[in-house]
């Protein structure tokens, strides 16, 4: 933040949405596949470019999308959304003088490798559903601050699911219920422990390896088991189990937030006052319905003990 004139200037300046895919060969034969959005942020120190029409101290929004193609061929060995958006951050932080802080956001394309007769394939893919998303902020003295996070991963069960004791008044008409179908489209983000460049784990494909144990570990609390599965009172109580778990896995995540709006699927009804029975359903067929639909969003944070 700059005073000028008696006026406060923040700013700060990037390139959006900079599409780059890469590709790498293993030494069994087998190629690995990422395809990447990427939104670039720099803090920097060039008020004369607001006040006197000087740009002697701006990076290029072009020089910044060619680093990503530049950076992406440095990148010889597979590595993660959250290790590209480092390596881009720690480069514009470093390499420019007048850059305070870099901001890298990325979000992944879930390309899958695909099976053929139950072998996976050397070199298909196929596009999947839910996205993998990363932000990074590195500073010059190397401090760190890096979410994670998945878009997109829609989840339903046909049973399992009630709705009761809200508030009821004149505009209520929903009726109370233990037997429903729940579906949803869960949005998750949460911040890692690690607070400086330094203190990263030096393990290959470190963070590509939690964003799928994470996605685990919400799925299998959003269902329950294979058998039986687990009953779910409200999405409320849903959420808060899944991000109750995720913090109880996982000790270098410090809070998660979870976004899980009730996409509808309402039981068809054909039956009326003139005509009782027109079709008898038994809650077997459904409207499915994405609008309008509740939404449901909270964080959880994990409480630091004080010595």
């Amino acid at each position: 933040m700059a005073e000028v004139n008696g006026l406060k200037l923040e700013q700060r300046h990037g390139k959006s949405r900079v599409r780059v895919a890469r590709v790498w060969k293993s030494h069994d034969g087998k190629y690995h596949f990422a395809e990447w959005s990427v939104n670039i942020s720099l803090l920097s120190d060039c008020l004369p470019a607001y006040v006197a029409g000087d740009n002697s101290d701006i990076v290029a929004t072009d020089t910044m999308k060619n680093t990503v193609y530049a950076k992406a061929k440095e990148c010889s060995e597979q590595l993660s959304a959250e290790d590209f958006a480092i390596i881009l951050a720690k480069h514009f932080t470093s390499f420019y003088q007048q850059v305070t802080a870099a901001i890298v956001d990325i979000v992944e394309k879930p390309w899958e490798r695909i099976s053929i007769k139950g072998q996976h394939h050397e070199h298909g893919f196929k596009l999947g559903s839910e996205k993998h998303t990363t932000e990074v902020m590195v500073d010059k003295s190397g401090t760190l601050r890096m979410t994670s996070g998945i878009e997109g991963l829609s989840v339903l069960k046909t049973t399992k699911s009630g709705f009761e004791g809200f508030i009821r008044d004149k505009y209520t008409m929903l009726p109370e219920t233990r037997e429903r179908m729940m579906a949803t489209e869960v949005t998750a983000s949460w911040r890692y422990s690690f607070e400086s460049l330094s203190s990263l784990p030096l393990k290959p494909l470190y963070f590509t390896e939690r964003y799928m144990d994470v996605k685990e570990v919400l799925l299998n609390t959003f269902f329950g088991p294979s058998k039986g599965g687990v009953y779910s009172p409200s999405v409320q109580a849903t959420l808060y189990e899944m991000a109750k778990a995720v913090l109880g896995r996982f000790p270098d995540i410090s809070f998660i937030q979870l976004k899980m709006p009730n996409l509808h699927f309402l039981p068809v009804n054909l039956s009326s006052k003139d005509n009782p029975v027109i079709v008898k359903f038994d809650n077997d067929v459904y409207l499915p319905t994405d609008e309008p639909h509740g939404t449901i969003q909270a964080t959880l944070n994990r409480i630091r003990s004080k010595m």
